[in-house]
């Protein structure tokens, strides 16, 4: 059974409620709920920040470095503009969305007229993770929930407007989870779930009140957030949404009290920093910051770059031009800066209303993973190195391991010859080139060395090149 408490906070001023949920095998109700109020005093984190923050950081996160992101949901029907769809036509009466409804549908059709037509026929799993799992991910987060609120699961919390009761009639989180940990198990699996929801009517009513109330969470958000950890044991939590509250009307801090302490996932679990208006970038197992986010230098926590395939959209979009679609030199770069600098990339993709991945959007996840599948060596379980990129030659970005520096050599050398003015050699220095067999040769130079790289026909891959290089220590920073 599942039990919730709901209890009084001491916020001033408000009526705010929270809720403490956990899945119990006991029978008696009364122990049940007796065993929930013992959570609290149990917990290995108490529900505040400063208990939270000190949890370490699982190893796989930091190690995997890879994740693809999937936005799929009733936004993929009209598949036109972005995934914020029904709130650019019908809240900010947006032209551009309020002119293609008037000359595509009757006057009449709403959104949730959609959610029929986000029918899931052509969704493979086994297929899906055949591509994830070529791309060289090592971890997907999947939207359970955005902000129009449909689920792709058959919520309670959501009758008729998830994705058992209208549309495709499946549990689509199901499907993918139970077909990822049996076809590979090595890709974790996460889900994304949005805080709030643009036109539910408990929210509205909260943020009339100026969020001094909160039925919405203890009827709606807490219940979801509880039901897919339970279920699907997902290892990411990727919260969003919930920029309008502060983290306290969401009770942020008990959930992940008991996600870190007594959820099924709570050895390995790690959460964003999306948990209220001014969490961002300052609370959770890893920080987005903001979308894009590229800060260039090592920061002082670990970090993620969420980032779309497509420039203009994070939901499948069918009048996309291919301009508006990364090429796979533009997705490396980000790649080699990011991991360069601490942090995980998270590309996210777009499948289609019928369930199918855009064939642009599977080139180029399979393109990512034939150069992983070379160059990996300089992604996975890296860390930073004292310099992140080359004083001196644009386009270098180097990674490390014990004993091992690399250099992520963005663009073909001039005349074959790369100057790293970072990197001091010894005479213990031994340079490969990754899809190259011979050991590469190297000139000390008043500036560091430079590397003499092979004929390219003789190398294999296409978009970037990575050094492996033993024996060599950072050069002084240039002054």
């Amino acid at each position: 059974m599942e039990c919730f408490v709901v209890t009084e906070v001491s916020h001033p001023q408000t009526k705010i409620r929270s809720t403490v949920g956990v899945t119990m095998s006991a029978s008696s109700r009364l122990l049940a709920a007796c065993t929930c109020l013992l959570v609290g005093v149990l917990a290995r984190y108490d529900p505040s920040w400063d208990s939270l923050d000190t949890r370490p950081l699982p190893q796989w996160y930091d190690d995997a470095k890879i994740g693809i992101f999937i936005h799929w949901g009733v936004f993929s029907v009209p598949s036109f503009g972005s995934e914020w769809f029904w709130e650019l036509w019908k809240k900010a009466e947006n032209p551009y969305y309020v002119n293609f409804m008037k000359e595509n549908y009757p006057p009449n059709f709403s959104y949730q007229d959609f959610a029929s037509q986000f029918t899931a026929e052509f969704f493979d799993p086994e297929e899906w993770t055949e591509v994830f799992n070529a791309s060289g991910a090592q971890y997907i987060v999947l939207t359970s929930k955005h902000v129009e609120g449909y689920t792709l699961w058959p919520s309670s919390n959501s009758w008729n407007w998830n994705s058992m009761d209208v549309g495709p009639n499946r549990d689509l989180v199901g499907d993918l989870v139970s077909t990822l940990r049996r076809k590979a198990p090595h890709i974790h699996f996460g889900l994304y779930h949005s805080l709030y929801e643009w036109f539910n009517p408990l929210y509205l009513e909260d943020k009339a009140n100026l969020f001094q109330t909160n039925d919405f969470v203890v009827s709606k958000t807490l219940p979801e957030l509880y039901d897919i950890v339970n279920t699907y044991r997902p290892e990411i939590i990727w919260s969003d949404g919930d920029a309008e509250a502060p983290d306290w009307y969401w009770n942020t801090t008990i959930f992940l009290a008991w996600l870190f302490n007594d959820s099924p996932v709570k050895e390995t679990v790690v959460v964003n920093d999306r948990w209220g208006m001014d969490i961002h970038c300052h609370h959770g197992s890893f920080y987005t910051c903001h979308d894009k986010y590229n800060p260039g230098t090592v920061q002082p926590f670990k970090w993620e770059n969420c980032m779309p395939m497509d420039k203009g959209s994070w939901g499948y979009r069918r009048n996309a031009p291919l301009t508006d679609y990364l090429t796979i030199q533009e997705i490396i770069t980000q790649v080699a800066e990011t991991i360069s600098c601490g942090g995980n990339i998270l590309l996210n993709i777009g499948p289609t209303r019928d369930g199918r991945l855009p064939p642009i959007m599977e080139e180029r996840l399979r393109q990512l993973g034939a150069w992983l599948g070379t160059n990996g060596g300089a992604i996975y379980g890296s860390r930073p190195w004292v310099h992140q990129n080359d004083s001196v030659t644009p386009g270098v970005w180097f990674t490390a391991k014990p004993g091992v520096t690399y250099a992520i050599v963005l663009s073909w050398p001039k005349n074959h010859s790369l100057l790293l003015a970072s990197v001091a050699p010894t005479e213990r220095t031994k340079i490969f080139l990754y899809g190259y067999d011979d050991m590469l040769e190297f000139k000390p130079g008043s500036k560091g060395m430079t590397v003499v790289f092979p004929d390219m026909a003789e190398v294999k891959g296409q978009w970037a090149w990575v050094l492996k290089m033993t024996g060599v220590n950072p050069a002084a920073p240039r002054r």
